[in-house]
């Protein structure tokens, strides 16, 4: 069963395409097994957060259609949001109630009870019961993730839409977060997460790659990489900014991007050897060179497919 189809959607804000594009006519189709944690990868502005906005029926598309659990979005919305929880990228709980106040009160929306479902969340809020007095705006960034969370899934949801939700956390916050999803992804609960983090992709058991509206690439994160065939090399000098700029001048160069302290470059042809390259640059004064051959990350076949596309 699948758990979200959605069909050509398209939506659009004065006349800019957030979902989809006019010219060529196409929208935003996918689906999603019950069970999956599905992962939209993509920067900010992509049209990850209006994508989660429709499918979670707070806003209408402009045209296309899409279901939740078999339920339309626009004629069934009442049931989907019984059905559904959603955790927002911004923290939209009540900062001047308490943990333990924020957490009865999202429960008794959906009259649900705190105790009958405490199993769904006691992973998670375990974590910050010993703050349950504390107000919910004097949480730190991690424990505001893990309220928010908790918030969401107290009605028992089968389908769970986190927009960003570890945007601003620290790092180790984001890996118990991915964690708890893991765990709640054991017990049958379907999720749709979107982040701007690359990295988070290889987590997911399948992605889409989002660019401007449009996805670029939909498979599971190790056959996005598989799927990455040419040759790809690491490049560093004592010129860093000098390196960009006479890389993507080089005309056997396909593409160069900055990766950390380092760039990132495919070639046009093979023949090309990294002895040749090394002098070319010592030609133009670099000093310090490395050049090596390295495996390719999500976000380096991010940027060739959003070069290609």
């Amino acid at each position: 069963m699948q758990a979200i189809e959605v069909n050509d959607i398209k939506k659009s804000y004065k006349n800019k395409y957030a979902l989809g594009r006019k010219e060529p006519d196409t929208g935003i189709s996918f689906a999603v097994p019950s069970g999956e944690l599905f992962g939209i990868i993509g920067p900010d502005g992509a049209g990850k957060t209006s994508l989660f906005r429709i499918l979670t029926t707070l806003i209408l598309p402009d045209s296309g259609t899409a279901t939740v659990n078999r339920l339309d979005i626009i004629k069934d919305y009442k049931k989907i949001r019984k059905q559904i929880g959603y955790m927002p990228g911004r923290f939209s709980l009540y900062g001047d109630l308490s943990v333990e106040e924020n957490l009865k009160f999202f429960a008794s929306v959906f009259q649900a009870n705190v105790q009958d479902n405490y199993y769904l969340i006691k992973d998670i809020y375990q974590q910050i019961e010993p703050f349950k007095d504390r107000k919910a705006k004097a949480l730190s960034g991690g424990m505001k993730q893990k309220l928010a969370l908790s918030c969401a899934l107290i009605h028992k949801p089968s389908v769970l839409f986190l927009d960003e939700p570890t945007t601003g956390v620290d790092p180790v916050s984001r890996k118990e977060f991915w964690e708890m999803l893991k765990r709640l992804k054991n017990q049958g609960i379907t999720i749709l997460v979107s982040t701007p983090y690359m990295d988070e992709a290889r987590l997911c058991d399948r992605i889409a790659l989002i660019k401007e509206g449009e996805f670029i690439g939909i498979n599971t994160p190790e056959n996005i990489i598989a799927n990455f065939k040419k040759m790809l090399w690491s490049v560093q000098s004592d010129k860093m900014y000098k390196l960009l700029t006479d890389l993507r001048s080089h005309p056997s160069v396909d593409s160069c991007f900055t990766f950390g302290e380092t760039h990132h470059i495919t070639l046009k042809r093979d023949d090309l050897t990294t002895n040749d390259l090394k002098q070319w640059l010592q030609q133009k004064g670099h000093k310090g060179i490395m050049i090596r051959e390295i495996d390719a990350s999500i976000e380096d076949c991010y940027m060739q497919l959003a070069q290609n596309g």
